[in-house]
């Protein structure tokens, strides 16, 4: 097996979609980007979630809120809803894995407030759940999914923003989602600060 071939193919193939994705991606993020914005500047806040890699990609976009991406600046309001092993054992264990995330947004959401829902397939139904108790409590919603956006895509209201990257393989998918969330950090950072 010539490993050094293949790991060249997987840095290749991950550059190709990222410059393929640019001009469909572009767009969506810049509205999700507006959107977060104008949620911090109403005293919102952002609520994250996701499953495995998209847990930690939802605990990384809190964590740059929260303390800082590439600029000084206030701290941002935002909460990853994966990160309490309390709260979501506790609902796994009384009621169901399905509504790990839901319950807490249903606790912590207001109708000023952004749900991040990252899900490569957008099947996951701890996170179509949580995207209805988010409709419920009247949020808005970013949907960053991947594949056809699966489920997700179809529950998704008018006012939602869906940021689908257009590929099959959930390792691409996961890889152009840590390019979009810096894009939204650096993003929401231009329009808080007024960077040019």
């Amino acid at each position: 097996m010539d490993l050094i071939a293949r790991i060249s193919g997987h840095f290749s193939d991950s550059a190709h979609l990222k410059l393929q994705a640019m001009d469909a991606l572009a767009a969506p993020i810049a509205s999700a980007a507006e959107r977060m914005a104008q949620c911090l500047m109403r005293d919102g806040k952002i609520l994250s979630c996701g499953n495995g890699g998209s847990a930690a990609d939802s605990q990384h976009f809190a964590a740059e809120l929260l303390n800082r991406f590439e600029m000084e600046r206030p701290g941002l309001a935002a909460i990853a809803l994966t990160t309490d092993t309390s709260t979501l054992t506790s609902i796994a264990n009384d009621y169901t894995y399905d509504q790990v995330f839901s319950k807490q947004v249903l606790a912590l959401g207001q109708a000023n407030d952004v749900l991040l829902a990252i899900t490569t397939s957008g099947n996951s139904r701890n996170m179509l759940e949580a995207v209805r108790a988010a409709h419920e409590r009247q949020m808005s919603v970013v949907a960053l999914t991947g594949k056809s956006g699966g489920q997700m895509a179809d529950i998704l209201g008018s006012e939602d923003i869906h940021i689908c990257v257009p590929a099959n393989n959930t390792a691409r998918i996961q890889e152009v989602h840590v390019l979009v969330l810096h894009c939204l950090c650096d993003a929401i950072d231009c329009l808080l600060l007024g960077v040019e």
